[in-house]
């Protein structure tokens, strides 16, 4: 006799949701239960996937996410600092550092990072709009504003490179303790970086 399972419409939703970050089969059966538990769940979800599908694409220039039709806040807005890039791996990057309110000029994401395990090279990557638009701008600075990680570490390093050739001043943002960290809840690496990023008071 055959193992009950799942209908085939569950089963595929399932196989669907397990390729979202995060979750794993446990975590995407779960949320399928959850969905199935009150049907009214699913129609404004459908609703709001079709709706993001045909109504928001990415900015061609700094690469965030904007809805047809409109043009981008970033770019358009002429009280940026227009010849200043800051390099992010991706959309949700931009929306962390607006929110610190500590940089005013323009953005540029890359669409993720160089990981040649993940089959990731720079011609995945937002690289060649990059340069163009270093360019196009008369860039000054360029802040590389991704990870601190292996493939973060491999992204600024190839970057830096290819801007440096360009005649462009490349920095990167300070990495060290949290604000508010003692340093017993520290690691070694982390201690390392705000040695090496320390700055005269």
């Amino acid at each position: 006799m055959a193992a009950l399972d799942y209908p085939p419409p569950l089963r595929r939703l399932i196989a669907q949701l397990k390729t979202l970050p995060g979750l794993g089969p446990r975590s995407a059966e779960r949320m399928m239960l959850w969905l199935m538990h009150d049907a009214g769940r699913i129609e404004p979800l459908v609703d709001a996937l079709a709706d993001v599908t045909t109504r928001v694409h990415a900015c061609d220039d700094c690469g965030f996410f904007i809805e047809n039709g409109q043009e981008c806040a970033l770019c358009r807005n002429p009280k940026r600092q227009q010849r200043i890039l800051c390099v992010v791996e991706q959309p949700s990057d931009v929306l962390r550092l607006e929110r610190s309110g500590a940089f005013h000029g323009l953005y540029h994401v890359l669409g993720g990072k160089l990981s040649p395990l993940d089959n990731v090279t720079p011609e995945d990557l937002r690289i060649e709009p990059l340069l163009a638009r270093v360019k196009s701008l008369h860039a000054e600075e360029v802040i590389l504003a991704v990870g601190s990680d292996v493939e973060g570490e491999a992204t600024a390093g190839y970057l830096n490179e290819l801007l440096r050739a360009e005649g462009l001043s490349v920095t990167r943002l300070a990495q060290g303790l949290p604000a508010g960290g003692a340093l017993d809840h520290v690691d070694e690496l982390t201690l390392y970086q705000a040695l090496q990023g320390r700055r005269k008071l």
